[in-house]
């Protein structure tokens, strides 16, 4: 499918949108996205665990069944792997699936199909056939989601050669990339923050996509580049807010796609600020953080002014309880110390364990 590439880009991941500006939620953005590519194109169908059902996916789906039918978007068996490899063999057969996964733990279940098949088929068969799947997969935390229910397993599949990976955390991106993904004839695993399906921003009415391994400055500065992903962008921007108090200009790197990723822009932001501090909603441990601090280490490393320095969960399974959340979870408090640290501005707060 070819869709026209809207110029406009988001230049910061909070705050209102524009005056005079259409906006919609991070929801509404990704519900709208698929209406859109379900009306051009009838190859394009949804599946999966509740996207019929009142709840909707968190209202992502809402609505769609009744317009196209549920022949077109319909709810799935708890049987990831066997629905995976259905979905597989529709896109091997011309058609363009969704497959919604409600939770992003549960890909594990489908990983045979995902790592062995549909990564694997376009190169198998020296490109004379492609795998056109998205697979929609959400992650976050609250209501004591706990270890089983709010994991960020992106870095799993960045290792993975033929899977492409996107992580969408303004409404813009998230209508943009999702519209990209279904267009890409290769497989996307397209991941979702739960705490941005309220976020709101500006959204064209009119279908546009966002080039898939293109990120974006969503703040300039000269201090300190960081790399926040998903959701901390948001938490570098209200960094980014308070450092200002102070006297301290950051520089806010969205990658918004981690494979393929935009290294150069990331190059370019590290070799003016000196510095780098990666923030991620993963685990820090083998995490898409070390990806990106050893590419950078390994081609802009003279222009580093102080050690790269990574945010991320602690390397423990999730907890459940609201209060072990609170120390879990990295914030803008973290991104805020780190950036202080790297300019050796002292500050008063103790160390966080999880960095």
């Amino acid at each position: 499918m070819d869709l026209p590439v809207d110029k406009v880009e988001s230049t910061r991941a909070s705050g209102p949108a524009a005056e005079g500006k259409r906006t919609r939620t991070y929801r509404e953005a990704l519900r709208e996205a698929l209406a859109q590519a379900m009306e051009r194109d009838s190859r394009v169908f949804v599946a999966g665990q509740g996207v019929d059902d009142p709840g909707a996916v968190f209202g992502t789906t809402k609505g769609l069944a009744e317009r196209f039918g549920r022949q077109r978007v319909f709810d799935t068996p708890i049987a990831e792997n066997g629905i995976t490899g259905i979905m597989i063999g529709a896109a091997l057969a011309g058609m363009r699936p969704v497959l919604v996964h409600m939770r992003m733990d549960f890909l594990p279940m489908s990983m045979d199909q995902i790592v062995n098949h549909a990564a694997k088929w376009r190169f198998m068969f020296g490109g004379r056939v492609n795998v056109p799947l998205t697979i929609r997969c959400i992650i976050g935390r609250g209501w004591g989601a706990a270890a089983q229910h709010s994991q960020s397993l992106q870095a799993l599949f960045v290792h993975i050669p033929g899977l492409k990976v996107v992580m969408p955390s303004t409404p813009y991106d998230a209508k943009g990339l999702l519209l990209a993904s279904i267009a890409d004839e290769n497989p996307v695993i397209f991941v979702e923050h739960r705490w941005l399906f309220d976020q709101s921003g500006y959204v064209p009415e009119e279908e546009y996509v966002i080039p898939i391994g293109k990120g974006v400055i969503r703040r300039k500065g000269r201090d300190a580049t960081v790399v926040a992903i998903s959701h901390m962008a948001y938490e570098a921007c209200k960094a980014a807010e308070s450092l200002e108090k102070d006297g301290i200009d950051i520089e806010i790197i969205d990658p918004r796609s981690l494979s393929p990723l935009d290294d150069e822009l990331i190059f370019d932001s590290v070799k003016k600020t000196g510095r780098l501090i990666i923030a991620d909603t993963g685990w820090k441990n083998c995490g898409v953080g070390a990806e990106i601090a050893a590419r950078v280490a390994s081609d802009a490393l003279g222009y580093l002014k102080a050690p790269i320095r990574r945010i991320a969960t602690a390397d423990t399974p999730t907890p459940c309880s609201f209060e072990l959340e609170k120390e879990f979870y990295p914030s803008s408090e973290d991104i805020i110390f780190t950036v202080k640290e790297l300019l050796n501005k002292s500050p008063l707060s103790p160390q966080p364990y999880r960095r």
